[in-house]
């Protein structure tokens, strides 16, 4: 059986139960004789809320606008966790919307105090749930947007920070790194965060470029980044030496040149490609016939590599990219596509870990104050499909390993 959501001490000089009662409520008694009246019997109302039980219905939120393969496998995902972790004293209901009119109506037709939500799904109506933590509401978001955690918002989803963090902790000290990505959300979202990254750790960023989602200028954004030009005129430079020269020593250095394009003095030791889907199958081959060695340079990507689609491709054998085994996941996959006759898409995990959590916490019978602990704790780890999870900042945090493509398949390096 697939381990369920449950808690797991990572400081073993902590106490796990003093841990799990650890109260994050307001306490102002030390306070009482300079605290004003209503500001003290506006402490007792959160104390109050605060105190709630955590209702053991769980209402998924959805949006007809959301993509419907998501949106369907999500609710299959969850009816299957139900089914092989053998759920009881916890129960679902699903609410689905047009508009954000619609949604608000939802949220504000049920009693709040306890209330746990899955969803939304999309950053633009996560952007509404923030409103109703006053009313002891929880929300479990899949959006992206790390901006949006706060308070009662919970967001679940894969966070390249935390992918970045571990391929950071992974490398050598004093690696010197270079970064490929494409002129898209997603590339300007890890260009945006992996120099804060590289600051807390033994690597130095030396050199970027980046590449239109049409790939049109991929050639020359490579050759800037491995300063082919430069290198192709230092060997040229080097062959024009030899070339003058008669002795045995300056022949055979030369024969050996005549095989390379450019010199093999790169700049760094590894370059991140921060690209995924049919672009990296594309860009990727690019870099060797740009004389970028991944013999010499390690090729490193992010968790979107986490399929065995780029597994065949030549130039990233060797190649390596933050996960989890997909042994982890391999039942589920299976169990997924016999019940339901269709691939199990990757991020359709995510539920499935999220529902364990719930299970867990709804059958703690916690409150509010508990809860709001549990998952504030950083000490504590949950079990998960894509590895034990944490929450950080109200966004989901994943102890991730390194992984290696290696002939087809992947194989784990680090933990």
């Amino acid at each position: 059986m697939l381990v369920s959501c449950a808690p797991v001490n990572n400081n073993s000089g902590v106490n796990k139960k003093s841990l799990q009662k650890k109260s994050l409520s307001v306490d102002a008694q030390e306070n009482k004789q300079t605290t004003p009246i209503k500001e003290k019997n506006n402490e007792k109302k959160i104390n109050s809320k605060m105190k709630a039980k955590i209702q053991n219905k769980v209402t998924i939120i959805l949006s007809n606008k959301d993509d419907p393969n998501i949106a369907l496998q999500f609710l299959n995902t969850i009816e299957l966790a139900v089914y092989k972790k053998k759920l009881n004293n916890i129960y679902f209901d699903i609410k689905r919307y047009d508009t954000a009119e619609e949604l608000i109506n939802i949220v504000e037709d049920m009693n709040l105090l306890g209330k746990i939500f899955i969803g939304p799904i999309s950053t633009r109506d996560t952007e509404l749930m923030g409103r109703y933590c006053e009313e002891g509401a929880v929300f479990f978001s899949f959006s992206s947007n790390k901006t949006l955690a706060d308070d009662c918002v919970y967001l679940v989803n894969f966070f390249p920070d935390n992918e970045m963090r571990a391929v950071f902790n992974y490398f050598p000290n004093n690696s010197r790194i270079a970064l490929l990505y494409p002129e898209n959300s997603y590339g300007f979202g890890i260009n945006m965060i992996i120099d804060s990254i590289a600051n807390k750790s033994d690597s130095v960023i030396i050199n970027r470029a980046s590449y239109n989602e049409s790939l049109s200028n991929a050639p020359e954004a490579i050759k800037e980044l491995g300063k082919y030009e430069l290198r192709k005129y230092e060997l040229n430079r080097q062959k024009k030496i030899l070339a003058s020269k008669k002795d045995d020593e300056s022949k055979k250095r030369l024969i050996k040149l005549e095989r390379f394009q450019t010199t093999q003095n790169f700049d760094f030791t590894h370059v991140i490609i921060a690209d995924y889907g049919l672009r990296l199958l594309q860009v990727a081959p690019l870099l060797p016939y740009y004389d970028i060695d991944p013999n010499i340079v390690k090729f490193v990507g992010t968790g979107a590599w986490d399929d065995e689609v780029f597994y065949d491709e030549p130039s990233l054998n060797g190649a390596i990219y933050p996960g989890i085994e997909f042994d982890n996941r391999e039942e589920l996959v299976r169990d997924y596509y016999e019940l339901y006759g269709e691939k199990l898409l990757r991020i359709s995990t995510l539920p499935y870990d999220l529902v364990g959590l719930l299970d867990f916490v709804i059958n703690k019978n916690e409150n509010l104050d508990s809860l709001y602990a549990l998952l504030n704790n950083n000490n504590l780890r949950f079990s998960g499909l894509d590895g034990s999870f944490y929450f950080l900042n109200n966004s989901i945090e994943r102890d991730l390993g390194i992984l290696k493509i290696n002939k087809g398949t992947v194989e784990l390096i680090s933990k």
